[in-house]
C-alpha cells in the first residue's frame, strides 16, 4: 500500500509540473545525471566523476501465480571514480512479498557492483560489471544467499534520438537441485529522445536457469527530465509466460546528490 501511494504520488507529481511546463528547468552548471532505471538493463555510460547520484522509486508486481503480489522500493547509489571506473550499491529498502494466506515484508537484498567502460567512439561504448549481491533480507523476501554476477554491456547511439543498450549475464546463484546454481540473463532496450524534456524506452529481457522456468518479459517506460539533476521516470513491465510476473508498474528519479570530489 504505501508503495502504491508512492508511485500515485510520483506520477502525479510528473504530470502536474509537465503541463506547466514542458522544458528542463534551467542548467545548475552541474553535469547531467545518467540514469539507469527503469530498464532491467544498465548502460555503458558511467555517471559524472565525482559526482554521487541516488536512484530511487517504488515497484509493484503481481504474480506469477494468482494471489501473488511483491511491492518493493528499489534504491542505488552511483559513484564514478574516472569517466571509465565506478561502483554502485543498490538493493531494495524496503519488500513486502504477499501469496494466499501468508505476507512477509522487511529490508531488503543488497548488491555492490564494480563497472568498467571501455570506449569504442563518441556514440558506441563496451561495459563489464562484476557485481555481488548479499543475502541481507530474510530468506522468504530475498535471495536466501549470496549470488555473483558478471555483466557485459553494449552501448550505441545508433541513429538520431535513438539509443540501445544491451545486456548479457551470467549469475552464480547457489541453486539446490534440480535448479542449476547459475542463471543466465539477458535484455535489450531501445530508448528515443522525444523534446528536450521527454523520452521513452522499450525493453524485452529474460532469464534461463536449468531447472526452473525461464522468464521473459516487455517493459515500456517514459522520462521526464525535470532537470541536469533530476530526471523522472514511470512505467509498466508484462510477463510473456508463466513463470514471469503478470504485470509490474513502477515509478521513480534519478538525482544529483552533490560532488564528493
Amino acid at each position: 500500500m504505501k508503495t502504491s501511494l508512492l508511485i500515485a504520488s510520483t506520477l502525479l507529481a510528473c504530470a502536474v509540473s509537465a503541463h506547466a511546463d514542458d522544458t528542463p528547468a534551467p542548467d545548475d552548471g552541474g553535469p547531467a545525471v545518467v540514469p539507469y532505471r527503469p530498464s532491467v538493463s544498465t548502460p555503458a555510460q558511467l555517471s559524472a566523476p565525482g559526482y554521487l547520484e541516488l536512484e530511487a522509486g517504488g515497484l509493484r508486481a503481481a504474480g506469477p501465480a494468482r494471489g501473488m503480489s511483491r511491492t518493493s522500493l528499489p534504491y542505488a547509489l552511483k559513484l564514478a571514480f574516472t569517466p571509465d571506473w565506478g561502483i554502485r550499491v543498490g538493493g531494495d529498502a524496503w519488500v513486502r512479498q504477499a501469496e494466499p494466506g501468508d505476507a512477509q515484508s522487511g529490508g531488503g537484498d543488497t548488491s555492490v557492483v564494480l563497472k568498467r567502460r571501455f570506449a569504442v567512439s563518441d556514440a558506441t561504448a563496451w561495459g563489464l560489471e562484476l557485481g555481488e549481491t548479499f543475502a541481507t533480507a530474510k530468506s522468504a523476501i530475498g535471495i536466501g544467499h549470496d549470488a555473483t554476477t558478471v555483466n557485459a554491456i553494449f552501448s550505441s547511439d545508433f541513429a538520431p534520438s535513438w539509443h540501445t543498450d544491451i545486456n548479457l549475464n551470467e549469475t552464480h546463484v547457489g541453486g539446490q537441485s534440480p535448479a542449476s546454481a547459475w542463471q543466465a540473463g539477458w535484455a535489450a532496450a531501445f530508448s528515443r529522445t522525444l523534446t528536450d524534456a521527454w523520452g521513452v524506452s522499450g525493453e524485452f529481457s529474460g532469464t534461463h536457469q536449468s531447472g526452473v522456468g525461464n522468464t521473459a518479459q516487455f517493459l515500456a517506460a517514459a522520462s521526464w527530465n525535470q532537470s541536469p539533476a533530476a530526471v523522472f521516470d514511470f512505467g509498466a513491465a508484462h510477463g510473456l509466460n508463466d513463470a514471469s510476473p503478470r504485470w509490474q508498474v513502477f515509478a521513480g528519479v534519478t538525482v544529483r546528490l552533490g560532488k564528493l570530489f
